[in-house]
């Protein structure tokens, strides 16, 4: 993996030197190489990351005719089979780099190249003989990559980078925060596409694709999720369960041997779950790649999953090793956690998976496969089991088994929301009268978030106005979305909103590239989508059984107790890693005191001070109160680290130094 940067100026040809800070800021994505190219108006900057051709993808690349310069982040993982491909076309090729293959692709595809690709990526392709400048992101938004247009839409400068960072080593690049944003993280718990969390800053979509030329720019989606209409013949491609479950194994065979092309050894994470134990047990049965695992574990039982770990790691027999994670250990890396995520967050979750990638890192590794994505393709979350149940009960409040079915919700949780019947029967029935708009099945959890709201000081609360997170859904649906299932258009809004924006982003590239780490998706390979989303949804929803397929293809191939396992989702410990025996950590003390709260602005002194003294007290209630305590000190350390000066106080300096290595 690597990081790309580049200015195109129509005015004045870029001075390199801009572009060669730029790339330096991203030297933690690419500390193996760097390099710069710049002709005309175009100037291109890439850290790279070495793990396919080490000696031959050096960047950027230029074609043969050198009218052609590419800066790629990302692997292309069927640029082998696209390769011979092209070699059929006449072809020829200098190098063994996936690199080289866009390059080639796009000779023979023009734009429709992205098309081709099979993989994780981001690009800028700069064609000299058009004078056009062409971006591109991967399907589903596994790396970054932002851009900002300065000085006017046409005739000024228009930057691009794999992180924000990089962009703000340009002195016209403003620096502060988008409000808009700020409102949105604080309830879909990330930026609504295209927006960024800085003002004046975008984001290219998954699945997009940019063109810049001198008379301005155009953007259009390459690919998107899509479903069968209700009632299509296609919604049923298989004859029983079993033909699809076996046609699901070898699909995902397929994916994970492809994932793990590379030059370097390549690890996998092992959380304990059944998506790590799917690919890793695959890569042991069905591949000759040494099987390398890596876990977390955490002091708190609510959160751990040791048990789970060793069992498949005795059962597979590979080596092995952990990480543990304690409090204070969160509590320490969080600064850099956020200064990497370049957001606010809600939740501590990143941080150790941050100190993960350091292990991964210090075990001689660079490259790791993981399980996410199985849980938006296949129906994993409880929000999914939440949205029938809450449809159920919409359409039949006087059903007699509403009871029975709350009781099968949230076992790991000590805190459950269907814990108090009088309670849940709220809870599940809230937003009843949003049945059948988009994102019903996403308002529980944007509602319970969204009080986080609370603590925003009067003047955000009135930039953010009347904004509302069902009505900008159903402003970016597709026309076909009301065709289909509710299961699959559940399925939709989480794949657009906490997948690609959080967890993809926040909680994965940045953590990992955090420390030079790549990270790799089988189950996010575009062909596994398309696969299941034929499926019909009671394969993966079956009852309130998730992933019922994915369980049923990995029958005889794994522990019983691992593949029939209720999913827990990976969480970390939150408000309470910041205090210990009731002292608060020096950092958190300081940045959500009444002064430096007021200081900044986003947030109310008083709603604050409450909250941070009731977390002190270990009187933090659920959700709602550990998430508005994370957002805030997040938001706070963002603010210190890339807007405020330095404070006078040794705690702040301290804080705002850790964030910078």
């Amino acid at each position: 993996m690597c990081g790309i940067a580049g200015i195109l100026d129509w005015r004045h040809a870029p001075d390199p030197a801009e572009v060669r800070a730029m790339t330096q800021r991203l030297h933690h994505r690419g500390p193996d190489a760097s390099g710069i190219h710049h002709e005309g108006p175009i100037a291109l900057g890439h850290a790279r990351l070495s793990i396919i051709d080490l000696e031959g993808g050096v960047q950027p690349m230029a074609n043969a005719e050198r009218h052609l310069w590419l800066t790629f982040n990302g692997e292309i993982f069927n640029h082998v089979e696209l390769r011979r491909s092209l070699q059929a076309r006449g072809h020829r090729f200098a190098t063994r780099s996936d690199t080289e293959v866009i390059l080639h692709a796009y000779v023979e595809y023009g734009d429709a190249c992205v098309e081709h690709l099979n993989g994780q990526f981001a690009f800028a392709l700069w064609d000299a003989r058009r004078q056009r400048l062409l971006l591109a992101r991967d399907r589903v938004g596994i790396r970054p990559l932002f851009f900002t247009q300065l000085g006017g839409p046409m005739g000024g400068r228009f930057a691009f980078a794999s992180e924000v960072k990089a962009l703000f080593a340009l002195p016209e690049v403003p620096r502060r925060l988008d409000v808009q944003a700020l409102g949105e993280i604080f309830t879909t718990w990330a930026p609504l596409s295209p927006h960024a969390v800085f003002a004046g800053v975008q984001s290219l979509g998954p699945g997009e694709c940019m063109a810049v030329d001198a008379q301005g720019s155009r953007t259009w989606r390459y690919w998107d999720w899509s479903f069968p209409a209700q009632g299509a013949e296609s919604a049923e491609p298989y004859a029983h369960a079993d033909e699809a479950a076996e046609a699901l194994r070898e699909l995902l065979i397929d994916c994970v041997r492809l994932q793990l092309r590379a030059d370097v050894p390549v690890g996998a994470y092992l959380s304990g779950g059944l998506d790590s134990s799917v690919i890793t047990t695959l890569i042991h049965h069905h591949t000759s790649t040494p099987l390398r695992t890596f876990s977390l574990t955490f002091d708190d039982a609510e959160f751990d999953e040791s048990a789970e770990q060793r069992l498949l790691v005795g059962h597979l027999r590979c080596e092995h090793s952990t990480l543990h994670c304690t409090r204070a250990d969160i509590a320490a890396a969080f600064p850099l956690a956020v200064f990497h995520a370049e957001s606010p967050i809600l939740r501590t979750a990143p941080a150790p998976l941050m100190l993960l990638a350091g292990h991964v890192r210090d075990s001689g590794y660079k490259v790791v496969l993981t399980g996410e994505g199985a849980d938006e393709v296949f129906g994993g979350y409880d929000l999914f089991k939440e949205a029938r149940v809450r449809r159920f009960m919409a359409r039949q409040p006087q059903s007699a088994w509403r009871g029975a079915l709350l009781d099968r919700l949230y076992p790991y949780l000590q805190h459950s929301p269907a814990a108090g019947r009088a309670l849940a029967q709220r809870f599940f029935a809230d937003g009843a009268e949003h049945l059948g708009r988009p994102g019903f099945g996403h308002l529980p959890r944007w509602t319970t978030t969204q009080r986080t709201w609370q603590f925003f000081s009067p003047a955000v609360r009135t930039e953010l106005g009347d904004w509302n997170a069902l009505q900008a859904i159903a402003s970016q649906v597709p026309p076909e979305f009301a065709h289909w299932q509710a299961l699959q258009q559940d399925q939709y809004i989480e794949a657009h909103t906490l997948m690609s924006g959080y967890l993809l982003c926040s909680q994965g590239d940045r953590m990992a590239m955090a420390h030079s780490i790549e990270g790799r998706f089988p189950f996010l390979d575009h062909r596994l989508i398309a696969f299941a989303n034929r499926l019909p949804p009671r394969y993966k929803l079956m009852g309130l059984t998730e992933k019922w397929l994915l369980k049923r293809a990995m029958r005889g191939l794994l522990p019983e107790t691992l593949r029939t396992r209720t999913k827990q989702p990976y969480r970390a410990p939150d408000s309470q890693s910041f205090f210990e025996q009731g002292k608060p950590v020096d950092y958190a003390a300081e940045l959500m005191s009444p002064g430096a709260i007021a200081d900044a602005g986003y947030f109310d002194p008083a709603a604050v001070s409450k909250l941070f003294a009731k977390c002190q007290a270990g009187r933090a209630i659920g959700f709602a109160d550990n998430m508005a305590f994370v957002g805030v000190l997040s938001t706070m350390l963002l603010h210190q680290q890339f807007f405020a000066p330095p404070s006078p106080t040794p705690q702040a300096r301290e804080a705002r130094l850790a964030a910078f290595p």
